[in-house]
């Protein structure tokens, strides 16, 4: 029986993290497995450890003031790792964390498997050097990271992006039910950046009354977290769980940058991507992040597929101004749509990213 540790710390981790357990299980049905998730992976039968509401901290100055939880999550860790004993450690993403387990496992013999690639070629590029050391399977869901990690002679796995999978399989029967059209409102999962961008993506519901603006309500947060901000828009509602449901039906979106971009994407909802953090933890990525672009989809597609606002760019009039583009301009959402069905050709090369991922693991641990 393989014994397996997974480590995922945010929302998109326990989605992905799920679909590689079921695609491991289906592979070696006596296979255990012990996670750090969410929801979507204690329900495959999976031992939970810890929930990623308790882990997700983001910004530097963040990281900084939670710097007790987080070593203290570390020790925790590793602890259970060792009594656990496992035969694979595999990590989903969430490199502040991840990268430090991978180092101290690796010393102790631990087989060590990264799924989505830590965005190393984003900043902070030296983490490779670690990364050949202590990784020992890459599995990575964007094209160009395999011509990233070849610059430094590492050779990783391309095995398509989960997100294809997911969308692709998804089939609602419940409709949202409303008397007006939709614009989606994705926040992001984390009550601090929810707190920065969503105040500012409400103030669309006056400007333009004649659609319902629908919050998607993160999985691990209570309604009454969103309560004070809806105060005084009629045209808004929240709804839990309901997330592709509402793409499915949305005009258009307004969504915070990271997975929840591209996830709007491949359900083919034009959108703008809204960005803002603090003053000091802008300040700082601003002199270390190297990229071009923040949205994924911009990223994969290297161009400026939707428009992008960020930090004092977030105001009222540059995001009225967009939406009504999206809302009004056909010829503007119609290459938009064009470039999100390239976006989906390129991403769902090979079919399943989990299938692959899973047989891949499996291959490796077979001796030669």
């Amino acid at each position: 029986m393989t014994k397996y540790y997974v480590i995922a710390g945010e929302a998109s981790g326990d989605l992905h993290g799920s679909n590689l357990i079921k695609a491991l299980q289906a592979r070696q049905p006596d296979a255990s497995f012990r996670v750090w998730g969410g929801d979507y992976m204690a329900a495959t039968g999976a031992t939970l450890v810890k929930h990623y509401r308790d882990l997700a901290f983001m910004g530097f100055v963040e990281v900084l003031f939670n710097l007790r939880t987080i070593l203290s999550n570390l020790r925790f860790c590793k602890a259970d790792i060792e009594q656990y004993q496992p035969d694979v450690l595999i990590l989903v993403d969430y490199p502040g964390f991840n990268l430090r387990i991978a180092e101290w496992a690796h010393v102790r013999g631990i087989r060590v498997v990264y799924y989505i690639s830590p965005q190393v070629w984003a900043w902070k590029e030296g983490r490779v050097k670690a990364i050949k050391k202590c990784v020992d399977q890459m599995l990575v869901i964007l094209p160009f990271e395999k011509d990233f990690y070849a610059k430094w002679n590492y050779p990783v796995h391309y095995v398509g992006h989960p997100l294809t999978e997911v969308v692709r399989s998804f089939h609602s029967t419940e409709q949202l039910v409303f008397d007006k059209p939709l614009v989606a409102v994705l926040p992001g999962s984390r009550k601090q950046e929810i707190r920065a961008k969503l105040p500012i993506m409400l103030t669309m519901a006056a400007k333009f009354p004649a659609y319902q603006f629908v919050v998607a309500q993160a999985p691990g947060l209570d309604e009454s977290f969103y309560q004070p901000f809806l105060q005084g828009f009629p045209n808004v509602a929240v709804v839990r769980g309901k997330t592709y449901a509402l793409l499915a039906q949305a005009k258009a979106a307004l969504v915070t940058s990271g997975t929840a971009t591209l996830e709007t994407a491949l359900f083919r909802v034009p959108q703008v991507i809204c960005y803002r953090g603090s003053a000091i933890s802008y300040a700082i990525a601003k002199r270390l992040i190297k990229i071009k672009y923040i949205g994924l989809v911009n990223l994969i597609m290297d161009k400026p597929v939707v428009r992008e606002l960020i930090q004092d760019d977030l105001n009222e009039l540059q995001l009225s101004t967009e939406l009504d583009r999206l809302l009004h301009d056909q010829s503007y959402v119609e290459q938009i749509k064009a470039d999100y069905q390239a976006l989906w050709d390129l991403l769902a090369q090979g079919g399943s990213a989990s299938a692959q991922a899973a047989n891949l693991i499996v291959q490796q641990q077979k001796p030669l």
